[in-house]
């Protein structure tokens, strides 16, 4: 078995390490929105049978219309963004693939996994995370230059008017979306892939039937018609990562970057800080290419008391 591959969570190791009860932690390792959208009443049906095609077909138009995606463009949900990072390289040309990082991990772990060579002299393929994690780069058209290429666009709802879903109209670009991350429901294991319909219906094909469960496609639905909670969403979270950013700005770090769900900063020992900040069951994230870098996710209600004073 392979070593565990560096993520945020993992809240469990922390309790280990560091002692406290689950109830006692406060996690901004991630970047999921802490106000998550608030759950539907859900038919009987989406509980006890089997997901039928209409169920599918709602969610595929509301997801349509939400991301405004290109007539020309398939969509495929499927359960989670990371189920569908693993099965790209099956179903993808090429042997060698450019993944520009530091950034999200688990593309190149799949691409090596399937025997790509990673590098850029001579990609087939380009892997590009919009905006970048943990960084908050945003790419523009031009950087897809003439090779095929792929667009983690997971943290990308908080800024839609920077998307480049527009892109999958051409047959060499596919984008996927996460769901749990701007609707705050990662537990749901939903995610999208958005692109070329031969290469949508070969993944399609390698999830089998009923890919994402009845429950996770009546709630997708509705949040996805829901643009009122999703202004007010965006909203929201521009004005607390702002005070984040005062937040730690006062405490001496030096913010480098991030989108509206998470910010980066540079501090002088990032090991440290990560320690001190558990010492108040408050738990955050630091690389292991970097001795300065830590991410913090937005806290929420009471969360914000505690930070500051921890800091």
């Amino acid at each position: 078995m392979s070593a565990p591959r560096d993520h945020g969570g993992g809240l469990d190791a922390a309790i280990a390490r560091h002692g406290g009860a689950r109830a006692d932690w406060i996690d901004l390792s991630t970047g999921i929105n802490p106000q998550p959208y608030p759950l539907p009443p859900l038919s009987d049906d989406s509980w006890r049978a089997l997901p039928d095609r209409g169920a599918f077909d709602r969610l595929e138009r509301a997801a349509r219309a939400f991301w405004r995606l290109p007539d020309e463009a398939a969509i495929l949900a499927a359960p989670g963004a990371s189920a569908l990072i693993a099965r790209l390289p099956a179903v993808l040309p090429g042997r060698k693939v450019d993944i520009p990082g530091p950034t999200y991990n688990e593309h190149a772990a799949a691409f090596r996994a399937a025997g790509w060579e990673l590098g850029r002299a001579g990609a087939d393929l380009r892997v590009l995370v919009h905006p970048n994690n943990p960084d908050g780069r945003l790419w523009q058209a031009a950087d897809i230059e003439t090779t095929s290429c792929v667009i983690d666009e997971s943290f990308c709802d908080v800024a839609p008017d920077r998307s480049l879903v527009r892109l999958t109209g051409r047959p060499d670009v596919l984008v996927l979306k996460s769901f749990g991350k701007f609707w705050g429901l990662a537990g749901l294991r939903l995610g999208f892939a958005i692109g070329d319909r031969r290469t949508i219906a070969r993944l399609a094909e390698m999830l089998g039937p009923w890919a994402v469960s009845g429950p996770a496609l009546e709630i997708a639905t509705a949040a996805l018609t829901d643009r009122d909670w999703a202004d007010r969403t965006r909203a929201r979270l521009a004005v607390d990562a702002d005070r984040l950013d005062r937040l730690m700005t006062r405490a001496g770090a030096r913010t480098l970057g991030g989108t509206t769900l998470f910010r980066l900063y540079e501090v002088q020992d990032a090991a440290r800080w990560q320690a001190r900040l558990a010492d108040a069951r408050i738990w955050s994230r630091i690389f292991p290419y970097s001795k300065t870098w830590l991410r913090l996710g937005l806290p929420a209600g009471g969360g914000w008391a505690r930070l500051e004073a921890a800091l």
